[in-house]
């Protein structure tokens, strides 16, 4: 016949000297008893916890232990349901052994799959945001590709503020007392170079200004009155 509480009596002896900083009585009748179980911390210093509450029932090992999450840090809703259904496993394959410290190293285990699980979607994330930057810049560069419907869209629009912009025009001529010119009088007012060189000369005053200091003095010449003059027996003569 199995000594039930024998058994039970061992095991905490060796609970308690495994985990003497996290092991933690709370109760002798029935047998409860706490242990603090914490992942290796990551990179960036996370971690994660779960204080787990076991209580022995009187046919323990055969049948399982009652257990729960007493208390936890950094663990989402999901995470502490994954332990419990662990748990539930791990008991359901270790009856009729001694098993809180095969408990309780199966969710040491877990918590550190749940770290390397942050620390993943940490670096996804990052690697998200720096691609969409990429993205933007590229945009940014290249700026927009012209399709048929946006240049339509454009030319629309364009037209319009064109149409808006000559009316405003027309009525400001209007209100000034402008008088409308033609489209001839508008070609022959842009095109008309003669009458705008005209214009540029009557504007100057015909005017030239002359610096006679970049000339030599004409007294300093050695000319004749009738000018310079040669004699073509001289050349032959060479």
């Amino acid at each position: 016949m199995t000594d039930y509480v024998e058994e039970q009596r061992n095991e905490l002896e060796a609970i308690e000297s495994i985990y003497p900083d996290s092991f933690t009585v709370v109760s002798e009748d029935p047998t409860s008893f706490t242990i603090t179980v914490m992942s290796d911390a990551a990179e960036h210093g996370d971690t994660v916890e779960a204080t787990l509450k076991f209580t022995y029932v009187a046919k323990y090992p055969d049948e399982p232990p009652l257990w729960e999450i007493y208390s936890q840090e950094n663990l989402e809703d999901g995470d502490m349901e994954d332990i419990l259904t662990l748990l539930k496993q791990q008991a359901e394959e270790n009856l009729g052994m001694v098993m809180i410290f095969t408990l309780v190293t199966a969710v040491q285990e877990k918590l550190n799959e749940i770290v390397d699980a942050m620390k993943n979607r940490r670096e996804e994330e990052k690697l998200r945001k720096e691609k969409e930057a990429e993205e933007a810049e590229k945009v940014a560069f290249q700026g927009t590709v012209v399709t048929i419907e946006n240049f339509l869209a454009w030319k629309a629009k364009f037209d319009l503020e064109m149409a808006e912009f000559r009316r405003k025009k027309q009525k400001e001529e209007e209100q000034a007392g402008k008088p409308k010119l033609t489209g001839k009088q508008l070609f022959e007012r842009d095109h008309n170079l003669d009458t705008s060189d005209i214009q540029f000369l009557e504007d100057g005053g015909n005017s030239v200004e002359v610096d006679e200091s970049l000339f030599q003095d004409i007294e300093d010449l050695d000319l004749d009155e009738d000018g310079p003059t040669f004699d073509p027996l001289e050349m032959d003569s060479d």
